[in-house]
């Protein structure tokens, strides 16, 4: 009977050997994107008509992108930065340059975003992917009287029952913003009363900062109000029409800030001629239609795309206006960095 079976593994093995050769020997592309920002459906389209294999890990914030590409050690290709980064990013090296003549579907990309990208404006080593503001998620079960603005994160009575993210850039802008501030004020005593804001008035009621796991808390309860991409906490809520039926997603009245989230190669990719596709492939304007309809984003960057959307908008593209893109703050970033840490170092 043991032989029997050793004999039958043997053969299954040498019947399964090529179809397991054949998956090893494709190509493969690295991708370092956000959590929930390219459809499967997408990867698996690429894959299928180049006839490759790509391997896709996540990351929650710039900060943790960042500090794991510098630690070493991570083979990407192809990363998804905000625009903040890429000036930072590019400075230090870590970046190589944008072939245009092999990425034609660059003429799809919104000349008016280009003209936001000032870190970026010819695409020099970035590629627009998405126009992206955060803003304010409310379960109005939960929360069914408030305010569209930066101060329900001052409610005592949703102590604990709120965060926000662990951003570095977004709470502080949203703190500038709501004083009246620019979101790349460079002014030391503006940056410090949005810290004192935070932590006097806001930090109080926050369960904490967090960008990894405010999906899934508010999926299950636990947080009402969330400081949010969209697309996160949706895609956590789609199988539960109840809750999805009370939330509300909202770009607080006093504006927000907002980031333009690229595609770039990263500096010693082993796969440059196919990340230049991957990008390409992104922007042909069924592609990037498919991408904003699975998350119910209106179609802001690529041109075309718009004519072929089908899907809804959790905001439109009017909604947007009101928000301020994240730049470099140049030599002032260092006191971001110290009242960022004073916020997250004091209480916790």
């Amino acid at each position: 009977m043991k032989k029997r079976n050793i004999i039958f593994h043997v053969v299954m093995a040498a019947l399964f050997m090529p179809a397991i050769i054949s998956c090893s020997s494709k190509q493969r592309l690295y991708i370092y994107n956000w959590t929930y920002y390219t459809p499967d459906s997408v990867i698996e389209k690429f894959e299928k008509e180049f006839h490759v294999r790509v391997i896709y890990d996540e990351f929650a914030s710039n900060e943790d992108m960042y500090a794991k590409l510098k630690a070493g050690g991570a083979n990407y290709d192809v990363i998804f930065p905000s625009c903040y980064f890429i000036s930072i990013m590019a400075k230090e090296g870590m970046l190589e340059k944008i072939d245009h003549g092999k990425i034609p579907n660059l003429k799809n990309i919104d000349p008016e975003i280009l003209q936001k990208a000032v870190y970026d404006p010819v695409m020099e080593y970035s590629v627009p992917y998405y126009y992206n503001p955060a803003g304010i998620i409310v379960n109005t079960a939960r929360v069914p009287d408030y305010q569209r603005s930066w101060s329900i994160f001052g409610r005592e009575d949703l102590r604990n029952r709120m965060t926000m993210l662990d951003d570095m850039r977004e709470v502080l802008g949203g703190a500038l913003i709501y004083m009246g501030y620019s979101v790349n004020s460079t002014d030391p005593d503006q940056i410090a009363s949005a810290k004192d804001l935070i932590n006097s008035s806001w930090k109080p009621n926050l369960t904490k900062f967090d960008s990894e796991s405010f999906g899934k808390g508010y999926a299950n309860g636990d947080f009402w109000v969330v400081h949010a991409y969209a697309e996160v906490v949706f895609e956590e809520i789609m199988d539960n029409p109840q809750l999805l039926n009370n939330t509300v997603f909202f770009i607080p009245d006093e504006g927000s800030p907002a980031c333009i989230d690229n595609m770039c190669i990263l500096k010693g990719s082993k796969n440059i001629d196919l990340a230049h596709k991957f990008i390409d492939f992104i922007h042909r304007p069924e592609i990037y239609a498919e991408f904003v309809d699975t998350f119910d984003f209106p179609s802001a960057v690529n041109i075309p795309a718009r004519q072929l959307k089908t899907g809804g908008q959790m905001y439109s593209v009017e909604d947007m206006i009101n928000t301020e893109l994240i730049n470099d703050p140049g030599s002032a970033l260092e006191h971001y960095i110290n009242a960022w840490f004073n916020l997250i170092r004091i209480g916790n």
